[in-house]
């Protein structure tokens, strides 16, 4: 049963800090980041710094480890959702904010250098980008990329949100969908939340229909991408496409 949430409070992970010993501390940090970069930083250590810009009157390395201890790495902890990290003790919103603020930052660093060339020949940024967005979630999505006809991105966007190991979508609403767009191409993504990227009977399945009914409309389906949290797989690289 997950801690009960409670209000962030200094003192709730260790002793009150003497403040000036405090503002030393992180502004040692801050030179630290600025002169040599983040490479010389643990994990909890950069969490710490971002933790004391929403609880600035706490001690608040205790909470960053425990952090990282709940949630195993920075990419699953800012993955969590608002929910989650604010049943963990001494996470209020002010903190679940700026974890969640961190990770829109990141997500949209990656998309922006995803699109900055026709997605087919910038596959690499793609796959950082949508292993970003995707590889954390706890439960399925299913995505389209909707291309023009030079392979540049029209539209990137959900078409269903299933359980744990399912994720409905519909080979006409997403070929309806890319007329109304006056798209040439889609690329299909969806995640798989146990972590294992190896398409299944249904993913080859649902991917034939789709290349089924856009076929015939000129619509190319030029690869179907599964995310996940060890890696991706691309069914057209697999030979099912």
């Amino acid at each position: 049963m997950p801690p009960r949430h409670v209000r962030e409070e200094p003192g709730l992970f260790g002793e009150a800090e003497d403040p000036a010993r405090k503002a030393g501390h992180r502004d040692r940090m801050r030179q630290r980041l600025l002169e040599g970069g983040a490479d010389g930083f643990h994990d909890y250590e950069l969490l710490e710094y971002l933790l004391a810009l929403a609880i600035p009157r706490q001690d608040v390395k205790p909470l960053a480890k425990e952090l990282l201890i709940q949630f195993g790495d920075l990419p699953t902890l800012l993955a969590a959702s608002p929910g989650e990290l604010t049943r963990l003790k001494g996470v209020g919103e002010s903190v679940a904010a700026a974890l969640k603020f961190v990770e829109a930052v990141s997500i949209r660093q990656l998309q922006r250098k995803a699109l900055e060339k026709p997605l087919l020949s910038n596959f690499d940024s793609v796959t950082d980008y949508l292993h970003a967005r995707l590889a954390h979630e706890l439960t399925e999505e299913f995505r389209v990329l909707f291309l023009d006809n030079k392979n540049r991105l029209i539209r990137d966007e959900k078409f269903g949100e299933g359980t744990v190991n399912q994720a409905p979508a519909y080979p006409r609403e997403i070929v309806k969908r890319a007329i109304e767009l006056q798209a040439s191409a889609v690329i299909l993504v969806h995640n798989h939340p146990s972590g294992d990227p190896t398409p299944s009977r249904d993913d080859i399945q649902l991917t034939r229909a789709i290349t089924d009914a856009a076929k015939p409309l000129g619509i190319a389906v030029h690869d179907h991408l599964i995310i996940a949290r060890t890696g991706h797989r691309s069914l057209r690289a697999d030979g099912l496409i």
